[in-house]
């Protein structure tokens, strides 16, 4: 534990996440990505799938880190200030969503001809169709209730609280048959009353056949506030130990790995799914994440081997402004055509790919090559900011 009371392994974790986000998020083309980047299609579990329950894990351990100062009790203080930064992490999600939709609408008006002020005027008053949830809705969704409850009741029935939540959710997707993808899946039932169809993410069928389906709906953000306030018992564990480093690794080991093998047995009768966000999903990834920072802990404040890890801290420090502005970027330099090309002109992001990385690496490898060269792009403001020590939060 640093001087300041900061856990830097928990730094380096987070930013570990964030990179790992932009870096799948954004190949060099969707059609040539290596198996282990891509998300399961449905059950099962990739390393891709491992990124984003990470993330939740870790704000789940920064919450009771940072609810502290509350006294663990709810007050007008706390509530607003959790209501707040509730509110605005969704607005900026939906901000998000509203952005990507408006370069991409103001793009095909281009390509119809019509001219270029009068599609961005067209393009960025067009709110129909925009998706209402996404990851920094669930991200706000799973923070704001988990902290609510975190400052609700006492810590010691935070796991039965978690246990009695994933099992509710286990049983409420058993017996309404949405252990399947389909458009009759209770999750997608509930955002299409809620929100509609068109403003709902479209997932594939077997048989190619798009529906709404979002695998950031609303219902399985049950499974998602198991999640976090797994993270904040992990938390606990942390703080409990009064910063004895050897003694935070084994409780963290052990908490990671009763976790673990309960998500590995129970997915017979749950599968591991993350577009459900099923309960064994979230045991099995937080109990992989507590094994993970318990492991940084050794590296990094243990054995004191810190040298590498200076690119996830930038990432680290701000993850919600890097990973913000990773998404905006991407938009803007995956819709202006902007380069010359052999037919016309192209996007940054298509000269880089096409004409730059995949005639050196080929379509496979020089796909992930622009999404580490984007990742590292990224990096320079993250790392600008980490040395002046500017830290952007809501």
């Amino acid at each position: 534990m640093a001087q300041t009371g900061r856990l830097l392994s928990l730094d380096v974790m987070r930013g570990i996440t964030i990179a790992g986000m932009i870096m799948v998020n954004n190949p060099g083309s969707w059609e040539f990505v290596f198996a282990p980047l891509k998300h399961a299609s449905w059950d099962g579990l990739t390393p891709t799938d491992l990124v984003f329950p990470f993330f939740m894990f870790i704000m789940g351990v920064s919450m009771f880190l940072s609810l502290r100062k509350y006294n663990f009790t709810l007050s007008k203080e706390s509530v607003s200030k959790i209501l707040k930064r509730t509110l605005l992490i969704f607005l900026v999600g939906y901000g998000l969503n509203w952005f990507g939709h408006s370069m991409g609408y103001m793009k095909s008006l281009q390509a119809d001809g019509v001219p270029l002020l009068e599609s961005i005027g067209r393009g960025f008053t067009h709110f129909e169709n925009v998706r209402i949830l996404g990851v920094m809705q669930r991200l706000a969704l799973a923070y704001g209730i988990g902290s609510l409850i975190g400052l609700s009741i006492k810590h010691k029935y935070i796991l039965p609280l978690v246990a009695s939540v994933l099992v509710f959710y286990w049983a409420l997707l058993g017996f309404t048959n949405s252990m399947e993808l389909s458009e009759n899946n209770i999750i997608a039932v509930v955002d299409k009353a809620l929100f509609g169809a068109d403003r709902m993410y479209k997932d594939t069928l077997a048989d190619g056949t798009r529906i709404p389906f979002d695998p950031e709906g609303l219902l399985s953000v049950l499974g998602s506030i198991g999640h976090v306030l797994l993270g904040f018992y992990a938390g606990k564990l942390i703080l409990d130990s009064k910063k004895d480093n050897e003694l935070i690794i084994r409780r963290l080991f052990i908490f990671g790995t009763i976790l673990l093998f309960s998500g590995l047995l129970l997915q017979y009768g749950c599968p591991i799914n993350k577009k459900i966000w099923s309960s064994t999903f979230a045991l099995t990834t937080c109990g992989l994440g507590s094994l993970f920072l318990g492991l940084l802990i050794w590296i990094i404040d243990i054995n004191g081997k810190k040298k590498w890890s200076l690119f996830f801290e930038s990432f680290g420090i701000n993850p919600l402004y890097l990973y913000v502005q990773a998404a905006l970027l991407s938009s803007i330099i995956g819709f202006c055509n902007w380069f010359p090309a052999a037919e016309g002109t192209t996007t940054f992001k298509g000269f880089m790919y096409n004409d730059v990385f995949s005639p050196i690496f080929g379509a496979y490898a020089g796909s992930l090559a622009w999404a580490l060269f984007y990742v590292i792009l990224n990096w320079i403001p993250g790392y600008y900011l980490y040395k002046k020590q500017i830290y952007i939060k809501l």
